[in-house]
């Protein structure tokens, strides 16, 4: 029995759309993308929170062959991000193929038809040649489970289920988690509330944040002469990998640059705190990069203001008005906000269940043996399955760099596999342990491994105690690797799927 589409993509954020993108590129036109929300955009129809804006620039976090010439700042707001995506499935047609409000329960690999089998929630089945997740690395908003937030009397919002009508004037909130969603919202909160406490579990890195608006004049230019742009995408990547990816994954070979960094976030703390011992609590104890740093130049300051309050001691209970901490202290507050983000290595990897080759539960897999993909994309067991967010994937600076190094993969491995006349392909074992054991070897080289990392509590590290994560390369070495992977690393065909057991 013929499946019902070629490919069956699960998300439709811009993983989700460079996914269908490819396959419409490859011939594999009648494809469908299941999406849980009501609209695409993945967290850029999530989130919405007040502040929400690209931390890496705009020229850089963009398709490459689908520039925006009219990105209003070089760091643009969020709002524009979502109008990119939906420009993005007009032009190459997507949303015709999406299903929206369509929550995917699991999904199975039938061996005897050679195709996937995906469960609906309410009972609706598909059947889809290939499999594509894209469901992104931040997707599963966590809760802290603090003891008595049941019982709390006032509002209580997590920052992915922001309502936009909701009122913060006059309020005494508190606002838990000091990460990169924190980093954003904080200055926007103190502009309106009475009282704003922070809760700070750990700090967080924060560099200046080179942000301007970009002028009609040169937005114009991008328009007109495409090439400008490109090569301020390209500059703006190197200089950011330089910082970032160089300083972090390349800590044993960098580490100056790596201090540098810390030293620059230092400076910058210092230049805009003025309180000596508040500025000791805003600086991290761990080396730059171990946890996600951020850009603002205005979180810090908010903590020169009267009503903003800074507190690091450990919550112990939420009652019905307050938070109690555990030195016995209790803010008083009417509005809880949750900054506590995402719960990546728990529920995340995979986002759904999916059972595999011999009944091969792919979560269960992952967490008894260790978090790995072939390139970030293929496992063992998993034929005509596709993970475009996997352990190990997460490549240069931008995700898109990640997206167009899959989109590139995909298009290496289904040219093959058409070139030879079949329809079923799977990774070798022998290839992923090869790469795992490649990506383990040079991530020995990085801040996670190198440097002192204890104090982080960064989502960068898994269960296992690994930071399986980032794939330590380059955009340029991400874009090579995935038009260069060898041929042979993959079986094609029914028989030889069953071989490469």
């Amino acid at each position: 029995m013929a499946p019902q589409f070629d490919a069956i993509v699960v998300g439709a954020g811009f993983g989700g759309m460079g996914a269908g993108i490819e396959l419409d590129r490859l011939g594999l036109s009648n494809y469908v993308i299941l999406e849980r929300e009501a609209d695409l955009g993945g967290t850029w129809h999530v989130n919405h929170y007040p502040g929400l804006a690209v931390d890496i620039a705009s020229v850089t976090y963009s398709y490459s062959f689908e520039p925006n010439p009219y990105w209003t700042r070089l760091f643009a707001p969020g709002k524009e991000l979502k109008r990119y995506a939906e420009h993005v499935a007009g032009r190459y047609g997507l949303r015709r193929r999406m299903r929206f409000s369509t929550v995917v329960d699991g999904a199975r690999w039938d061996e005897e038809r050679q195709q996937w089998t995906v469960s609906i929630e309410g009972g609706e089945t598909l059947t889809g040649r290939y499999l594509l997740t894209a469901t992104g690395f931040l997707s599963q908003p966590y809760t802290p489970p603090f003891p008595g937030i049941d019982t709390f009397g006032g509002k209580i919002i997590h920052t992915t289920a922001w309502e936009d009508d909701f009122d913060l004037t006059g309020r005494k909130a508190a606002i838990i988690g000091t990460g990169a969603t924190a980093v954003q919202l904080v200055p926007e909160a103190a502009k309106k509330v009475a009282e704003l406490t922070v809760f700070q579990r750990t700090p967080i890195w924060v560099v200046p944040k080179v942000d301007t608006a970009i002028p009609a004049p040169v937005q114009r230019l991008f328009a007109e002469v495409p090439a400008t742009q490109k090569a301020a995408r390209v500059v703006n990547t190197a200089m950011l990998e330089a910082l970032m990816v160089v300083g972090v994954l390349h800590y044993k070979q960098a580490k100056p640059l790596n201090k540098a960094a810390a030293l620059l976030a230092k400076a910058h703390l210092f230049a805009q705190v003025r309180d000596k011992r508040t500025r000791e609590r805003l600086t991290p104890k761990y080396d730059f990069g171990c946890k996600r740093p951020t850009f603002s130049n205005h979180y810090f300051k908010v903590f020169n203001q009267p009503h903003v309050h800074l507190e690091t001691n450990s919550i112990e209970r939420i009652e019905v008005d307050g938070i109690v901490t555990a030195d016995g202290r209790k803010t008083e507050i009417d509005t809880l906000i949750l900054a506590t983000g995402f719960d990546l290595w728990d529920v995340n990897f995979p986002a759904i269940e999916i059972i595999g080759r011999d009944g091969v539960n792919l979560g269960k897999w992952w967490r008894d043996n260790r978090f790995q993909a072939y390139e970030g994309i293929t496992v063992p067991k998993f034929p005509n399955f596709l993970s475009l967010n996997s352990p190990y994937s997460y490549s240069g600076l931008s995700y898109f760099t990640t997206i167009e190094g899959q989109m590139k993969h995909m298009a290496r491995l289904f040219g093959e596999m058409f070139r030879r006349g079949e329809h079923t392909f799977e990774v070798t074992q022998q290839a992923n342990e090869r790469f795992l054991d490649q990506v383990t070897d040079k991530l020995g080289d990085s801040v996670f491994y190198g440097g002192d990392c204890a104090g982080a509590r960064s989502y960068y590290f898994n269960q296992h105690g690994e930071a399986a994560l980032l794939r330590p390369n380059s955009t340029v070495s991400t874009h090579k690797q995935a038009v260069s992977f060898p041929l042979d690393d993959y079986s094609f065909g029914a028989a030889g799927v069953k071989a490469s057991a």
